[in-house]
């Protein structure tokens, strides 16, 4: 079984431009996310999917590979699935490209979950919640599941509404995070890029909404190390600080 992990990454962005260009403790956020995910035991192989020539130059230069991938593209998905047309592989790998925080033992966990279950069509990490803040924050997506971990539903609204539940029921039920990483079947990325977007994906913009709208099932996976999206320049701050903390830096 060949696994290939791929890290979309687009030159363009709203609220911080060349984002993935941005210095991080004075590296590009790309080569932050290539190495974190290098170290994943579970990769056969590890490329960055761009649109832009300054990014797979930048990538090239610390040693990593770059596929050349259409502008058009609609999403970071599709890009995955440009970016390995042609390939030969079983599982695909997912990992954001403003994740540079995204722990190695997280894609494994997840690669060996889908591996372990035929009737997973992807598998997707997520932790525990106890922040308010972040609980209520419509940028950190929230996830419910069944007994056998398959995703219910994905919201920005935070799920399940415990505000009626005893301390017993909410300690027995936690909130949880769901991380942005995808393990996917190739047939199954192959499938969700011929699909139109879902009607609750465009209520929640949420396109993992659009496999549960589909029938597919996602396996969640729960793991110990969380991360952050890297979106704006006061996030590029929070991580070098956690950087920092654990003396990666």
């Amino acid at each position: 079984m060949k696994v290939i992990g791929v890290i979309p990454s687009r030159y363009a962005s709203v609220r911080l431009p060349a984002k993935p260009l941005a210095l991080i403790c004075g590296r590009p956020l790309v080569q932050w996310v290539w190495e974190a995910a290098s170290r994943a035991e579970t990769l056969d192989e590890l490329l960055v999917a761009t649109d832009d020539e300054r990014i797979a130059n930048v990538v090239e230069s610390f040693g990593g590979r770059a596929v050349m991938t259409p502008t058009s593209c609609p999403s970071g998905t599709d890009r995955i699935a440009a970016a390995i047309a042609g390939l030969p592989c079983d599982i695909v790998v997912n990992i954001q490209g403003d994740e540079p925080l995204m722990a190695a033992e997280n894609i494994d966990a997840c690669v060996r979950a889908l591996a372990g279950d035929p009737n997973a069509a992807v598998a997707t990490p997520m932790v525990r919640l106890t922040n308010e803040a972040e609980i209520s924050a419509p940028h950190v997506v929230k996830v419910v599941y069944d007994a056998s971990y398959y995703a219910l539903y994905f919201s920005r609204s935070p799920i399940p509404n415990n505000v009626r539940a005893s301390d017993e029921e909410r300690a027995s039920v936690p909130i949880m995070k769901h991380l942005g990483l995808y393990v996917y079947r190739r047939d199954a990325l192959e499938a969700f890029v011929r699909l139109s977007p879902s009607r609750y994906e465009r209520v929640e913009k949420l396109e993992q909404l659009r496999f549960l709208e589909a029938g597919h099932k996602i396996k969640m996976v729960e793991v110990e190390h969380d991360s952050i999206g890297v979106d704006t320049p006061e996030d590029v701050l929070a991580v070098e600080a956690i950087l920092r903390g654990r003396g990666q830096i």
